[in-house]
């Protein structure tokens, strides 16, 4: 599944970038106030941020990394697959483990839970894609 110079170390460093940054913005109940604010169209931003942030920080910012060079999983570089998973599933992780959704959402929590999610990714994709890059 992954081929080229991505390897598991590299998965490792986007693991501890993405749960270093998205702690504090799981268990902030600013971030779930907003996320039940938010409409569909602004978490549809988030994610697309998400993408774009990740993509640019490891292949635009990074000028010895190209994704032509790497493995790809579906025609999608592999670094970049797991660079989004793993700035997704850090903050569902963290968010399960401190039970956040219980705390912070009455009404329609998934939803809630969703966009909470969403907005904590765009901080853990920096932290994620930042750690793959500088080490």
């Amino acid at each position: 599944m992954f081929r080229g110079r991505f390897s598991l170390e590299d998965l490792a460093q986007q693991v501890v970038g993405g749960f270093l940054l998205a702690g504090p913005f799981v268990v902030t109940e600013e971030v779930w106030n907003l996320a039940k604010s938010m409409n569909w169209l602004q978490a549809g931003v988030t994610v697309c941020l998400v993408l774009a942030i990740g993509y640019g920080t490891l292949y635009r910012a990074d000028e010895d990394r190209e994704a032509d060079e790497e493995g790809h999983v579906a025609g999608i570089p592999a670094r970049f697959v797991s660079l989004v998973a793993v700035s997704y599933l850090s903050v569902v992780v963290l968010a399960f483990a401190f039970s956040a959704p219980a705390v912070f959402t009455d009404s329609s929590p998934m939803t809630t839970t969703f966009k909470a999610v969403s907005i904590g990714s765009v901080f853990s994709v920096v932290g994620a894609a930042t750690a793959d890059s500088v080490f």
